[in-house]
């Protein structure tokens, strides 16, 4: 059972309303979701959530694949069939086929070593509270990836960890499907 109320535009909080209203812009159902509805409800968090996702499109340099694995990669092991659901939708739509979402999500190496490093300091941070073992930072960048892109790719890890979380926290019904299997 849900936790937390849902909203429309209409019956949501004053300061949630036009943050809402830009969100359904950008949703992949072309909808309000159940995640900004009830994200909604308190608009420091619905301001908190679009802060990240801005600040990700407006600042962010990673190419949209390199992203969508990140967040894939991070909610596969959120606990949250919501999270991962919605990152492998994004996935997919940013070109992964569903055989390379599945092993993003699994935490299964793709063959590009490149991505599979950065993947792998995204995961690692998320299993381990941000922490990341030394062996797999120096992979990541011998691999190529600069420390400005290793530093970015933690406000993909921020993004997903906190959509995950809320989601876990309030029992966010589903309203996406689930993606591959």
């Amino acid at each position: 059972m849900t936790r937390i109320v849902s909203h429309t535009i209409a019956d949501a909080p004053e300061l949630s309303r036009s943050l809402l209203e830009s969100l359904v812009q950008f949703s992949p159902t072309g909808q309000l979701l159940n995640l900004h509805a009830q994200m909604a409800h308190s608009p420091a968090v619905l301001a908190a959530y679009t802060a990240v996702r801005q600040a990700t499109v407006t600042h962010g340099t990673l190419d949209p694949r390199v992203r969508s694995a990140l967040m894939l990669a991070t909610a596969g092991v959120s606990g949250s069939d919501y999270a991962q659901a919605l990152t492998s939708f994004l996935a997919v739509r940013a070109g992964w086929r569903q055989t390379e979402v599945l092993a993003l999500r699994e935490g299964k190496p793709l063959g590009e070593d490149k991505t599979d490093a950065l993947v792998s300091v995204a995961r690692e941070a998320a299993t381990g509270s941000g922490r990341v073992g030394d062996a797999t930072w120096q992979r990541a960048a011998d691999c190529g990836w600069s420390s400005e892109q290793l530093a970015e790719a933690f406000a993909f890890l921020a993004l997903t960890v906190f959509t995950a979380y809320f989601l876990n926290y309030a029992q966010t019904p589903m309203d996406l499907p689930t993606g591959p299997e």
